[in-house]
């Protein structure tokens, strides 16, 4: 059975990890745009068919760093989180030389305990001893379902022919190699000059359901040949995650795999960056941000069933911690969210969920709230001019502007996020067949 899409400005396709073939929607995803996957010198990638979950499709990467590469990882904070998120956190905390990153899709290797750990770690194992590294030198990663037991012998068996197989220009097919209910890849590059030479920036990420901050259901993969301080490198990867991916929600579920991981391979030959304050480390940082927010806007337009992205922007508050609580009880809100998708403006319902995001001396009479340009609130209550019609010819656009004022201080916050469709449900509730 099929459905038939909304009648918004998005692009189409089938879900294909699941055998029930339900239209998935995006919200104006345009395809990657190859000409701007620029090669990182440093850093070749794998792809083969390991046959994880599903036949016919790529589902296992490796990514091959060159000695002497810089690498930061963020990574859930789900207490449940899964054997290669705990491998990952141990490995970085090592210190070593970092020389591989393997990525699985098709299983979360989650919820297994003691036997997914040790067979995540055989996965690395196996790698270490092809690549003739030590095991804690390998990030291993997984996405797909949880609770199943990870088909490492799958894995070992495609190690070989990813390593044979493994080039500089492989970041699309990586960005395909790592979807589960995405409907398109998600890939962006940028270059930048520092110091007289050119510094090339290729990212992918992959999610489009189990989406909530802290950080998201994602894998991110951002590589840079700027030559950086290893010592700058996690603190670069939490910047960027505070400035992109977690400032996403889909569907308000922190996945048990979610990680972001930052590579610098110290190739582009400009002179080292040891401070992100510095005029070098701002250009590089912002650069970096730039692909990060793309990948994670990118997220959200895919979002499982989505019709519409929407931007949830707070000023006014005291603090930016109490912005942040604002966006996100707005963009958690089932009944904000279905209203979005229903193009009802029932939008008494975001000063409800402004009222009970936990600002215990808020100030009803203060709040402005407009929807785009259209001033929908004043002083907590309707604006005079505001005109049902209005509101509706906003919330038609596949794409809108939620705009908050709390009337408190000059902090802001903004966050990104969906709607929540009938699609949303059919593609969850068969996600597993």
């Amino acid at each position: 059975m099929t459905r038939a899409p909304v009648a918004l400005e998005k692009n189409t396709s089938f879900v294909t990890e699941n055998s029930l073939k339900v239209i998935a929607m995006s919200v104006n995803l345009l395809p990657p745009d190859v000409n701007s996957l620029f090669p990182i010198a440093g850093v070749k990638i794998g792809i083969v068919e390991a046959g994880i979950r599903k036949q016919g499709r790529k589902d296992l990467s490796v990514f091959l760093l060159e000695p002497g590469c810089s690498v930061g990882g963020v990574f859930t904070r789900n207490r449940f989180c899964a054997a290669p998120v705990q491998i990952c956190q141990l490995h970085l905390k090592q210190g070593g030389d970092i020389r591989a990153l393997l990525v699985n899709t098709g299983n979360a290797n989650a919820g297994t305990g003691a036997d997914g750990l040790a067979r995540a770690r055989s996965t690395c194992e196996a790698l270490a001893e092809r690549l003739h590294v030590n095991p804690s030198q390998i990030l291993p990663f997984s996405t797909g379902v949880i609770m199943e037991s990870l088909p490492s012998e799958r894995i070992i068996a495609g190690l070989d022919a990813a390593i044979a197989h493994a080039k500089a220009e492989e970041w699309l097919g990586a960005a395909q190699a790592i979807m589960t209910t995405d409907t398109a890849p998600k890939a962006f590059g940028t270059q930048l000059e520092i110091g007289g030479k050119t510094v090339s920036i290729t990212g992918i990420s992959k999610g489009a359901g189990m989406i909530r901050p802290n950080m998201a259901t994602m894998l991110g993969f951002i590589a840079t040949d700027a030559c950086v301080n290893p010592a700058l490198m996690q603190e670069i990867a939490t910047a960027l995650a505070e400035g992109s991916f977690n400032r996403i929600t889909v569907d308000g579920d922190t996945s048990t795999n979610d990680s972001l991981v930052v590579v610098a391979s110290n190739q582009a030959a400009h002179a080292r960056i040891d401070s992100l304050q510095s005029k070098e480390g701002q250009l590089l940082f912002n650069a970096l941000l730039k692909v990060a927010t793309q990948l994670a806007q990118a997220i959200v337009r895919d979002g499982e069933g989505a019709t519409k992205f929407i931007t949830v922007q707070v000023a006014g508050g005291a603090t930016a911690h109490e912005c942040s609580k604002v966006a996100y009880a707005i963009a958690h809100s089932p009944l904000v969210k279905t209203a979005f998708f229903a193009s009802d403006p029932n939008l008494g319902r975001i000063l409800a969920a402004v009222g009970y995001a936990g600002i215990e001396d808020l100030d009803q009479s203060l709040i402005e709230l407009y929807l785009d340009e259209v001033h929908v609130a004043t002083h907590g209550g309707r604006h005079p001019n505001y005109q049902e019609a209005d509101g509706q010819r906003v919330m038609q656009q596949s794409e809108i502007t939620v705009r908050v004022d709390l009337g408190r201080g000059g902090a802001t916050h903004t966050v990104w996020t969906c709607d929540l469709s009938h699609e949303y449900v059919t593609i969850n509730a068969d996600y597993r067949s």
